[in-house]
């Protein structure tokens, strides 16, 4: 097991787990310094491509973003999204999930529950590669957004795929959109470190979509809270670069590059 990856196992019960999505360098190495594990998550469906949902994004989409980020990242683990449609047999997991890993340098792989496929986690981590489980709203299998365990017989259910997630290997797992006694109970329960993400503060850890917390997204469930609002703060800007281009105050004399080195 990867060094980076033990050490996250070491925070159970003893500290926080912060975590955050990246798409790109820029983001990446910024969230770094601040962050144990950045996600190249299939949301990026939603938030750079605008569709409705993460289900066509495609294997491609996601190496070539997690490339990209994997330039910024030194000090926290890499974990990347498998797509939707891109584990459906063990074989077809493993193959996937080494062309990623292949590609990317990336430490683990992500993996939606659908209550079926804990084999396959279990033959991905026999084949030495990590994976990150994820119960309650797994946007590949459901259409909407509903708190789950909110019932004892919803808990329990809830708990004992978790664990099946837990034996089959996984080093760690999310929980989306959990209520808080169920979160508190999976939580106390496995061994492994639980990622919470609408499923209150009673999880090992967080996980949010950065361009959620810094105001890109537009997209702001009460789960969310907004740390920034950059959609303002670039309007302002390109409203400013706007006006003197009409104005003919840019480019300036002191804008020419004048011999010196193009980046």
């Amino acid at each position: 097991m990867n060094k980076k990856i033990k050490k996250i196992l070491q925070k159970k019960n003893k500290s926080k787990i912060v975590s955050l999505t990246a798409y790109s360098k820029n983001i990446a190495k910024i969230l770094d310094n601040h962050c144990d594990f950045i996600l190249v998550g299939d949301s990026m469906a939603n938030v750079l491509y605008g569709q409705k949902n993460t289900h066509s994004l495609s294997l491609t989409n996601i190496i070539q973003h997690a490339k990209s980020v994997k330039l910024g990242v030194n000090k926290s683990i890499l974990v990347v999204d498998m797509p939707k449609g891109t584990y459906n047999t063990p074989r077809e997991a493993v193959i996937n999930a080494k062309l990623i890993i292949k590609n990317t340098e990336c430490e683990a792989v992500k993996i939606e529950s659908n209550k079926k496929n804990f084999k396959i986690i279990k033959n991905l981590v026999n084949k030495n590669i990590s994976v990150m489980g994820h119960i309650g709203y797994t946007p590949q299998y459901k259409k909407r957004f509903r708190i789950e365990g909110q019932t004892n017989k919803e808990i329990h259910n809830l708990l004992k795929e978790s664990l099946l997630i837990e034996k089959a290997g996984a080093f760690s797992i999310v929980l989306e959109c959990l209520s808080p006694k169920a979160a508190k109970i999976i939580t106390k329960k496995l061994k492994i470190p639980t990622i919470g993400i609408g499923s209150s503060s009673y999880c090992d850890g967080q996980i949010l979509v950065t361009d959620d917390i810094l105001g890109l997204s537009g997209f702001y469930p009460k789960f969310i809270k907004k740390y920034a609002n950059l959609n303002r703060i670039i309007e302002k800007a390109v409203k400013k670069y706007s006006r003197d281009v009409k104005l003919n105050k840019f480019p300036s004399k002191k804008n020419f590059l004048n011999g010196t080195k193009n980046r």
